[in-house]
């Protein structure tokens, strides 16, 4: 049992079932006190006067006078089977006529009336004659009850009567047993109200703390309030340590992801930079020896060297508006956007590429009717990611697939741009989506990059898996309806 909640019920179900025990033990030994020996003696009393009457009644002939022997007689029958009880037979006319008392403990036969209970005896055995109802009488003495029945026999004025004693220590036992249990029947309520009272608290102040971790953000660690129970208040200050440390450490990490990210960035840029001399430098020397011999060459050679000049320039010029698409933050502005149309203008702009490489564009079916974005923006990643597709595609012959779908499971439009060429190689995939991480000797390597931060902008990402064969480029961004 792991749950404190069920081992204090059980508890609380065992303290309650002992209790039950020792109330049954004590209602045991009350039966076997001398308070219910009295009461006891008492139905014994009554008892055998009643028989006593019943059997003289059904053995005696009828006659108008009392059979003296067969009273006699039927007091040692009854009065044996009537432990420590001692009787008599009383008569208008004769006074006592008989006594008996056979289960008498004493050194001998006890064969005398007892001259000090003599009167009361008479008085009780006259009442029950004048009345004609049993008649039972108690004694109170300084150490001892007294217990006395006469019942009348219905014949010459006679009745029978027995006496018998019990201490007056059971009046007292009787009180004691009573406040006993009683005292015991309120430890039951008493312990039963205080654990559940305990129960309740301690579920109280385990909601309030389960409260206090449900309410706080996702991305920290609460502070628990003290619930004002020591055991749970170590667990809380222990806890608040913790997070205490936990914060302090994820500072920490912030701050050197921060740094690690500003020192990626600088050598991000030194990587750049040097790319960027490379690709300036090239073109510019081409155009200065171009120059240098168009100075002194003819007329014709310099038309040539001035149109190999102008083509230099508009290399450097995408070099420059790459960049400055790269480096420059992105004004998103979605809107709506009828994604088949969309994407049937995707095709189209990189109809004559793949046209000039006899390569097949197809667009997958199954796009959504409609999609937010920002259509100016994305377009450029996609068409950069169609280039580069076509270019790497098989040619002749190769094909490139484009495909759009709804991820509801994870609330997501996927774009996917696959073709069947060779694939990116295992040494350039570490850089792929780096500025300048190109494999091919007439690429910049920026539009991957520029693609990527497209999809960055967008909330998601951008991706590579390779294919079988081929690359397959996965853009993935949060969807949205309006």
């Amino acid at each position: 049992m792991r749950s404190l909640r069920l081992q204090l019920a059980v508890f609380w179900a065992l303290l309650i079932a002992v209790c039950l025990l020792l109330g049954v033990v004590l209602l045991g030994l009350y039966r076997l006190s001398p308070a219910m020996q009295m009461k006891v003696g008492r139905a014994r009393v009554e008892q055998a006067c009643e028989q006593l009457a019943q059997r003289y009644a059904q053995s005696a002939p009828p006659a108008p006078v009392l059979q003296t022997d067969l009273a006699r007689v039927l007091l040692q029958l009854v009065l044996t089977e009537a432990p420590y009880v001692e009787g008599g037979v009383w008569s208008r006319a004769g006074g006592m006529l008989g006594y008996a008392y056979p289960t008498y403990e004493g050194a001998g036969v006890k064969t005398d009336v007892p001259p000090a209970e003599r009167p009361l005896l008479e008085q009780l055995a006259r009442q029950a004659v004048d009345t004609g109802r049993a008649q039972t009488q108690q004694v109170r003495g300084s150490r001892e009850l007294l217990i006395v029945a006469a019942c009348p026999l219905n014949v010459g004025g006679a009745s029978a009567w027995t006496m018998t004693r019990t201490q007056l220590g059971a009046v007292a036992a009787e009180g004691g047993l009573r406040a006993g249990i009683a005292a015991l029947v309120a430890a039951i309520v008493f312990s039963g109200l205080w654990l559940g009272w305990l129960l309740y608290r301690g579920q109280a102040r385990l909601r309030r703390l389960e409260g206090a971790l449900a309410a706080a953000p996702a991305d920290a660690m609460p502070r628990l309030p003290r619930t004002g129970l020591d055991e749970l208040d170590r667990i809380v200050a222990s806890y608040n340590g913790f997070a205490g440390r936990f914060e302090e450490a994820r500072a920490a990490a912030r701050e050197a992801q921060a740094q690690r990210s500003r020192d990626m960035r600088l050598a991000a840029l030194g990587r750049m930079s040097s790319a960027v001399a490379h690709e300036i430098r090239n073109p510019i020397a081409a155009m200065r020896l171009k120059a240098e011999n168009a100075l002194a060459g003819d007329p014709a050679t310099q038309g040539r060297a001035l149109q190999t000049i102008v083509g230099q320039i508009d290399r450097l010029d995408a070099v420059v508006q790459s960049l400055l698409a790269l480096v420059q933050p992105l004004d998103l502005k979605p809107r709506p956007v009828d994604l088949p149309a969309w994407l049937d203008e995707r095709l189209a702009a990189a109809g004559a590429g793949a046209a000039s490489r006899q390569v097949r564009l197809v667009l997958t079916e199954g796009a959504p009717d409609r999609a937010v974005f920002d259509p100016m923006h994305l377009a450029r990643a996609v068409d950069n990611l169609l280039d580069n597709a076509v270019r790497h595609a098989r040619s002749p012959g190769g094909q490139v697939r484009i495909s759009a779908r709804h991820d509801a499971d994870r609330g997501q439009l996927v774009l996917t741009v696959s073709d069947d060429g060779e694939g990116v190689p295992e040494a350039l995939r570490s850089r792929l989506f780096e500025p300048f991480g190109t494999g091919r000797a007439d690429g910049t390597g920026l539009g991957l990059a520029l693609a990527r931060e497209v999809a960055f902008a967008h909330g998601g990402e951008l991706r590579h898996e390779p294919g079988a064969p081929g690359a397959r480029f996965i853009l993935e961004m949060p969807w949205q309806t309006c």
